[in-house]
Formats: C-alpha cells, structure tokens, sequence
C-alpha cells in the first residue's frame, strides 16, 4: 500500500470530485422531495459501510453486527425527537400525559429515569457517540484481548445483535417494542416533516458523510492505517514487533460502530421512525454486502455501493417484491466468486488503467506541459 504526501491521491481525487458532484448538485437538481429522501435514506448506510472499511478492509474484522451500532444511534436520537413529539399539549388525552404514547399503553405513569437526560440536544449528540462506541469498546475488549477473532468474531456479534433485537422488543414499554417509536415531528421547535424540511436534512447528511470520509481518510494515511492494513495481512508479525494487535482492532472496531451510529441517528432524522427491524442480523448482513458490493478496501466504492444497491432494492422490490432477497443473495455470491474486490476493483483493474493512459499519452505530446506533482511524489 502507498501512502503519499497528499490527502488523495488521483484517482481518490476524481472519486472525491464525482461523489459530490452528484450529491450536492445532480441529485438535488433532478429528483423530486421524495427520491431525493430516499437517497437521504441509502445514505444513511453509506455511514455503515464507511466504518466497515476501516474495519473490515483494512482491519480485517468482519462484523454482522453493525445493525447494533446503527440501532443505537438512531434509538439515542428517536429518543429526543419522541420526548419533544411528547409534550404535555401533545399527549393530553392520554391517561398520564407528557410521557411518550407507547409509555401510556404499557400503563407506565412516569418517565423512566434514563429517558430524562434525552431532553437535551447536546446530551442526545453526546449520547450517539458515546453509547456506540462504549458498548463497542466493552465487545472488542472482551474479544479482542482474548484473540478472539475470524469467523467466532463475526458469529458473536451476530448474537449480540439477535439479542439486542429481542430485549427491545420484549421491553415495549421503554422501548416501543416491534413498533419502534413512530409519529418524531420536530427537532428544537422546527418541524422535520415538511419538503423543504427533508432537503435541508439531506444536505446535513451529505456534509456529515464528507466530514466521516475526511476523518477515514485521514485515519488510512497515518501510521495507524498500515499498521491495520499490516495486521489484517501479517497479524502474528504485527505482533511480534511490538504493538498492540488488541488495542488497533479495538480502535478499527470502535470507529465503525461510531460511523454507523451516526448513520442511524440521521436515519431517525430523515424517516422519522426507528423501529428494531433496523438492529436485528438481517440487517446487519445486508450492511456487509453494500461493502463488499462497492469494495471493503476502497471508501468512495462503500459509499457508491451502500447506493447502488439501495437503489436496486427499492426498483426491484417495487415490481418483484418477493424476488429481492434471491437477487440480493445472487449479487453477494457473484462479488465473491466473480469480482471480490466489488465495484472498486472493477474500476481499479479495467477504467483506471484506461484513464493513466490516456493521461500518459498527453503528456507524451509535443507542448503538453504538466506542472503538478506525480502521484506519490512529495510536493516541495
């Protein structure tokens, strides 16, 4: 792997440059409020897959969990929007008002303890960064310093994440069981529903996904990314020269479910529900196959994949709804058995070598003059 001395390289830059061409400009200038919110919505996962590149790409730890993370996040935000949706005015027909309708049915007269601190905004951001990423410290450490990895990793976070789907739904009362909480109306006095309401929160989105892809890019340029990607390869030698094996997965792994965590609270945004269907091992798996889709090595390709696929399975689920688990299924097996390192690594091995030519040959050209510095040059 070459690390260089800019932030991207060429091709990282053209992916860099496409991306948000087509979500800050031809996406918002072409689709109505309604697509445009179901890119909002693919979006979400693209957070997902962009932690599971530093995770799985490069830290080489698959997890199936990630729906734990996403669930989180999004319950932590729903949280907030559900207590402000909940107010005295809102909820007085009901027998105790002031607390959430769910609360009411299950005969619950009084906010439970760990709900108030979710009256304030600044706690809930807090809260959607550090619940995540706790829990997913207390799993990588049990794990982690333990040598538990591979397959037994990706099994136990699947077990972590059929749990998690049971205790929400067998805990209806707090949680709003498998209905999830439902009818999330404003944030801070401003009302989330509205179209021109649904276009700012895409553009937050956007701006949120291009700070996660600078923080993940710069994380793979520094030392720590080649000691993943060394230890994903070599993990025993990793070891043995000295650093830490345990706390770098610990690290990949925490950073993941942070990444997906903020996926899920722009979720609870944009939808305005969240439900246990979002946190449970389906899909969580799906989550991997949007990766290995666009590329576990590549984050431009997660991203690119996290919304091809989505948008696949909204086409396809429209006029063939009982055929779109077999066609997801069908498009796994063909990324690992025909092009395993996905859409990236077609791009990789038959346009970018195409575009390098091309480049090359004007530069061969009598009076081409190229001031900028090489790929993988250091500037002066």
């Amino acid at each position: 792997m070459i690390i260089t001395s800019r932030f991207f390289n060429r091709s990282e830059l053209m992916g860099f440059i496409a991306l948000a061409a087509v979500l800050f400009v031809i996406l918002p200038l072409t689709l109505d409020v309604f697509r445009l919110n179901l890119v909002a919505k693919y979006l979400t996962y693209a957070f997902v897959a962009l932690g599971l590149v530093l995770c799985w790409g490069y830290g080489g730890i698959l997890s199936l969990g990630q729906g734990v993370f996403f669930g989180l996040g999004g319950y932590c935000m729903a949280m907030f929007l559900k207590l402000e949706a909940s107010s005295v005015e809102n909820t007085k027909i009901q027998s105790t008002p002031g607390i959430p309708d769910f609360m009411d049915w299950n005969q619950i007269t009084s906010l439970p303890l760990f709900w108030q601190p979710f009256h304030s905004l600044a706690f809930t951001i807090l809260a959607i960064i550090l619940v995540p990423g706790l829990f997913a410290l207390i799993i990588g450490t049990a794990m982690f310093k333990r040598r538990v990895g591979g397959t037994y990793f990706a099994i136990i976070t699947q077990a972590v994440a059929a749990i998690l789907t049971i205790l929400i739904v067998g805990q209806q009362g707090y949680t709003g069981g498998i209905n999830g909480m439902t009818d999330l109306r404003t944030l801070k006095g401003w009302d989330i529903r509205p179209d021109h309401a649904k276009i700012v929160l895409y553009f937050v989105e956007v701006v949120l996904l291009f700070a996660c892809i600078g923080i993940a890019q710069f994380i793979r340029l520094t030392k720590l990314g080649r000691i993943l990607v060394a230890m994903r390869e070599q993990e025993d030698r990793v070891r043995f020269s000295g650093y830490s094996v345990a706390n770098f997965k610990i690290f990949a792994f925490c950073m993941a479910a942070v990444f997906a965590a903020i996926g899920g609270a722009t979720f609870a945004l944009n939808v305005g529900f969240m439900s246990p269907s979002f946190v449970g091992i389906v899909p969580s798996i799906e989550m991997v196959i949007y990766t290995a889709v666009g590329g576990r090595m590549s984050i431009f390709g997660a991203i690119w994949g996290a919304i091809l696929v989505n948008f696949a399975k909204t086409s396809l689920s429209e006029s063939f709804p009982q055929l779109w688990l077999f066609g997801l299924g069908a498009l796994f097996i063909a990324v690992v058995l025909a092009f395993p390192n996905g859409l990236s690594g077609l791009w990789a091995d038959y346009v970018q070598p195409r575009i390098d030519r091309l480049f090359a040959s004007r530069k061969a050209k009598p009076g081409w003059n190229d001031n900028s510095v090489a790929d993988g040059a250091p500037a002066e």
